[in-house]
């Protein structure tokens, strides 16, 4: 089956004054047409490096793609020339950044930031691009959107910024929408304001979704399939279901135990993850998450796990955890934090 975008074993490092560090290492993961893909995981992980990497966005130096490919409709994207990555970024592939407090111009009205983009990629007129971007501004429910398109952006809120973010990604038509922590520094109404608008918009427009997020009730809400990071790898990939209520890596449980919860007790403490991550300067030879681990064996320390089949054949649910090798003592033991294995 051919894939939108597929990316194999995608490696990215930072060259530093203490070394260099490994932000991303062996990465894989596909996208197919109409989907939503949600990559989830703590700070510092790799999620904005690998999806910045796809983009050709990230500085170089200090960083460099060290390995791997990406194939977005059958064409390598990754290491082109600049002019020819111009060509599809903003075309082909859309981006919404994490802060558009600082990610528009702020000496240029939002009515030009996104005509610009359709005049540099469609070639069409002054005139023609300004109208255009006046009725992208109207689809993402801006309020009087001839008058706002020509206001810059310190005259809007952080949630109509947003949206003015959404229509500039949008002006192209793009396959693929990369939403980077769309809802960062938003009050919680105008967060669901912006998920429905994005949903709404996959439906109408047919593109599909990278969201990348901490937050896994926004995944809930959002995601067909879910990519799990740690350590600069993707740890667990599944449904958004298996994800949820299959949690086969501990790493995956224990985000979910961290979740607070409005069912059952009040009084409920949440679980935190203890501890910290590895140090990706020198990553560790086996599990990145062992140190933290509750259930880590002695083949965790010194085996990194290759991604293993979780369930049945025709699932697409696989983990990075020795815990589901056919050998493991007890792949239970996962549900159970505090729970120490020798093996």
């Amino acid at each position: 089956m051919s894939h939108l975008l597929e990316v194999n074993d995608l490696a990215v490092e930072f060259a530093t004054y203490g070394g260099n560090v490994k932000a991303v290492r062996s990465v894989s993961f596909h996208v197919d047409e109409g989907e939503t893909l949600a990559i989830v995981g703590e700070s510092g992980c790799g999620k904005s490096v690998t999806v910045q990497s796809l983009m050709g966005i990230i500085p170089m130096p200090p960083g460099k793609i060290t390995g791997g490919s990406a194939r977005l409709k059958d064409k390598e994207i990754l290491g082109l020339p600049p002019r020819e990555a111009n060509r599809f970024r903003g075309v082909e592939i859309g981006m919404i950044f994490q802060d558009p407090m600082t990610s528009l111009n702020p000496t240029m009205t939002i009515g030009d930031q996104i005509a610009e983009t359709l005049r540099v990629h469609r070639g069409i007129s002054r005139q023609t691009a300004f109208k255009r971007a006046i009725e992208l501004l109207e689809k993402t429910r801006i309020p009087e959107a001839q008058k706002r398109a020509r206001q810059y952006p310190f005259e809007f809120s952080g949630g109509m910024l947003q949206r003015a973010m959404i229509a500039q990604s949008l002006a192209c038509n793009p396959s693929i929408l990369i939403a980077d922590e769309p809802t960062t520094a938003l009050d919680v109404t105008i967060q669901a304001q912006i998920l429905e608008l994005m949903m709404e918009l996959q439906r109408t427009e047919n593109m599909s979704i990278i969201l990348i997020t901490h937050d896994l009730a926004i995944v809930a809400r959002m995601a067909t399939r879910v990519a799990v990071m740690y350590a600069g790898q993707i740890v667990e990939t599944g449904t958004v279901d298996e994800i949820f209520y299959q949690s086969a890596h501990p790493y995956t449980a224990g985000l979910r135990q961290a979740m607070p919860s409005n069912v059952g007790d009040k009084n409920k403490q949440l679980t935190p993850i203890l501890g910290s991550p590895p140090d990706l300067f020198d990553p560790p030879k086996g599990c990145g998450y062992c140190a933290r681990c509750p259930q880590a064996m002695n083949v965790c320390l010194s085996r990194l796990p290759p991604a293993m089949a979780v369930g049945d054949n025709d699932s697409e649910h696989t983990a990075r955890c020795w815990l589901q090798h056919p050998d493991a003592p007890d792949t239970q033991a996962v549900y159970q934090p505090g729970k120490q294995h020798a093996g």
